[in-house]
């Protein structure tokens, strides 16, 4: 069985067929015909994922190599020339990756960045922080679980109950702090040791989305992050039902990705500087171009995808790496430009910062919906759970990613619990 693929960028076209070793027909400067067989389409062997093919260094723009040779930037003053962070903007919108108040409201004020998320470690940040604005959230939180379980008198030694509800009533303020700052949305996570719990899941969920009700936040402000499990994925599927957005977070595979499609999430966070770090580790290959990187062509598949077959689900990437390694003057952003035009991205504060001092013209779209949509050949079959657990088997880079993204999440989550069983226990 053969697919016909119409492609455009030559260089991005030109890493998937060399590391693919496929046939490629040049029709046009810009335009390519591909023709592959049918190939397994789940497991995270494919387009590039292991190959040892750079494209031509001729195709990479100058801008990559060379960083701002003008005057440096930094957050709230103007410039004469346009920012790499205003042009991205302008194609992709763009979520904060941090709990820190201040730095927030300050990259809100310029309004390049719409939306925020948290997560366990910013939550944890907030217990530990000496700060009074995070002291009295703490405080806040932890008064609202013991009058909603009834004074602090759990029957349990370590009160887990009501330290469960403040962990979530803290996740909450910090939310809620966010959504006066930005005009979009701001991702709460779901306790990360419920990732193989739909049911749990589901109703932490609802929990988290009753207390901002409470405070006055519509849900249509918040999207709930779940882990990108089969059984978080499923709690996503009823969850959207009830009109309760969801992030599905921990994405390391094309596999997941299409069944959060599937199930009607409203969004994925794929993580394309750890899909690198696997392989990095694998291959013992510390450069690649940013086009060839193996995150960047994993997401630019799910985008795809996604596209190709008129699903809403957002593609939002996050977790970025030097595609060309540390050495190399501005790969910081390199995976950032490279998956330029995508939906939506989160970015942290350094890079944020580093785009900044960029100009405008380092950035061109990568992602354009109906020319990737064009590129994509995978079948748009239904999986059942049977069928994703059979090809999940197979993605090691998936099973040790997420593996290992919910063990570091679990970590912050434990250390976030220690400091409020303190706070309780204090009396």
């Amino acid at each position: 069985m053969l697919f016909t693929v119409m492609i455009v960028h030559c260089h991005s076209t030109f890493c998937i067929g060399h590391c693919l070793n496929l046939p490629i027909t040049v029709h046009s400067k810009s335009f390519f015909i591909m023709q592959m067989k049918a190939f397994s389409l789940f497991p995270a062997s494919m387009v590039a994922l292991s190959c040892n093919a750079f494209a031509p260094m001729s195709v990479l723009r100058p801008s990559v190599i060379i960083g701002r040779s003008s005057s440096t930037t930094s957050l709230g003053v103007s410039t004469a020339t346009a920012t790499a962070l205003e042009e991205l903007s302008k194609m992709t919108t763009i979520s904060i990756d941090s709990g820190d108040l201040d730095v927030v409201a300050q990259y809100a004020k310029t309004g390049l960045v719409t939306d925020a998320t948290t997560n366990p470690l910013f939550v944890s940040q907030a217990g530990a922080n000496g700060d009074k604005r995070y002291s009295d959230m703490v405080f806040d939180a932890i008064m609202y679980a013991k009058e909603k379980m009834g004074g602090g008198d759990s029957p349990l030694a370590d009160f887990e109950p009501e330290i469960d509800l403040a962990m979530d009533k803290l996740a909450v303020n910090l939310g809620a702090k966010l959504t006066e700052m930005v005009p979009g949305r701001v991702s709460t996570e779901v306790d990360i040791r419920l990732s193989y719990d739909t049911g749990a899941s589901v109703q932490r969920a609802r929990n988290i989305i009753k207390m901002y009700e409470e405070m006055g936040i519509d849900r249509s402000r918040i999207l709930i992050k779940l882990a990108g499990t089969w059984e978080g994925i499923q709690a996503a599927r009823i969850l959207e039902r009830e009109n309760i957005q969801c992030n599905i977070t921990l994405i390391f595979s094309f596999l997941q990705a299409a069944a959060a499609a599937q199930a009607g999430a409203y969004l994925v966070s794929p993580f394309p500087g750890r899909i690198l770090d696997w392989h990095r580790t694998k291959s013992g290959k510390d450069s690649f171009h940013p086009t060839a990187d193996p995150g960047v062509l994993q997401v630019k598949r799910m985008y795809a995808y996604f596209k190709k077959y008129g699903y809403k689900t957002i593609c939002m990437p996050s977790s970025w790496r030097p595609s060309r390694g540390t050495g190399a003057v501005g790969s910081d952003v390199d995976e950032i430009l490279a998956l330029a035009g995508i939906d939506e991205m989160t970015i942290p504060p350094s890079l944020l910062e580093s785009l900044l001092q960029r100009d405008a013209g380092d950035v061109v779209r990568e992602c354009e919906a109906n020319i990737d949509a064009a590129t994509c050949c995978d079948p748009d079959f239904t999986l059942d759970e049977a069928t994703y657990r059979a090809y999940w088997e197979t993605d090691t880079c998936g099973k040790e990613k997420l593996d290992e993204g919910i063990d570091a999440f679990t970590r912050s989550t434990l250390e976030l619990r220690e400091i409020l069983y303190n706070k309780f226990a204090e009396g």
